[in-house]
């Protein structure tokens, strides 16, 4: 088993012995997707709870769409649907970033879990407590201020139990990146079981750096569980 490691790893932490590639590059989609999605998705959640329908249902529509079609499709929609429009290979900046795989599915992982992402934060914004609300606004707190100090924090971490499942399903999600030929870590181990034919190796070693991850952001995540959510804790006396 040591030997079969020491023959593989590199494949999967390094590429031409200088640039990271395999772990890094997986690592660097998720946290680049997950990112973008989390910061975009809290003024989607805000507009998704929204009264007036004219600020709710195109955010709808989108986590709808995006929730309803797989990423696999999604990512080659974008990576090979859009760069096929002749606007955007006209223009230069357009063609740069879709001509990249690399950009392409950070682009539709980030659409994708944005839109599941949202809809978790919209759901627990409308949990919120009726009281809390209710104090915010005995205080005299604008709208605005509410929604910052109390509804958004409140919201976020009641759905931190929810939001570390999206991100591990996230971390799987990133396997279908070789479709836009970004070498992650499913795509090394595939490039090395063409090279060797010896896939068990490949595909195993490849499994047990998934499972690494997935252990570690579930540690971090229970960690934060319990700095967060302490207060909802049954006590024992």
């Amino acid at each position: 088993m040591i030997d079969i490691i020491n023959q593989f790893w590199r494949a999967f932490l390094f590429w031409d012995g200088q640039r990271m590639s395999g772990l890094a590059v997986t690592l660097w989609l998720l946290v680049a997707s997950i990112g973008i999605g989390f910061v975009v998705s809290i003024p989607l959640a805000v507009a998704r709870v929204s009264k007036k329908r004219w600020l709710s249902t195109p955010v709808r529509v989108y986590t709808y769409v995006f929730r309803g079609t797989p990423l696999y499709v999604q990512l080659l929609l974008i990576y090979t649907g859009i760069y096929s429009l002749a606007f955007v290979r006209s223009h230069n900046l357009l063609d740069a970033f879709f001509r990249s795989g690399f950009h392409c599915a950070i682009l539709a992982f980030a659409l994708n879990t944005c839109a599941y992402t949202t809809e978790i934060f919209a759901g627990a914004i409308r949990s919120t407590s009726h009281g809390e609300v209710e104090a915010a606004r005995a205080y005299g707190m604008s709208w605005f201020t509410m929604y910052r100090r109390i509804v958004i924090p409140s919201a976020l971490r009641r759905a931190l139990p929810l939001y570390s499942n999206e991100v591990i399903l996230m971390l799987h999600a990133t396997t279908v990146a070789f479709t836009a030929t970004v070498p992650d870590i499913l795509k090394v181990a595939r490039d090395v079981n063409s090279a060797t034919y010896q896939s068990f190796n490949a595909f195993g070693l490849a499994a047990l750096l998934y499972l690494a991850v997935s252990f570690a952001l579930v540690a971090l995540f229970r960690r934060a569980e319990r700095h967060w959510l302490a207060y909802l804790a049954v006590r024992t006396h």
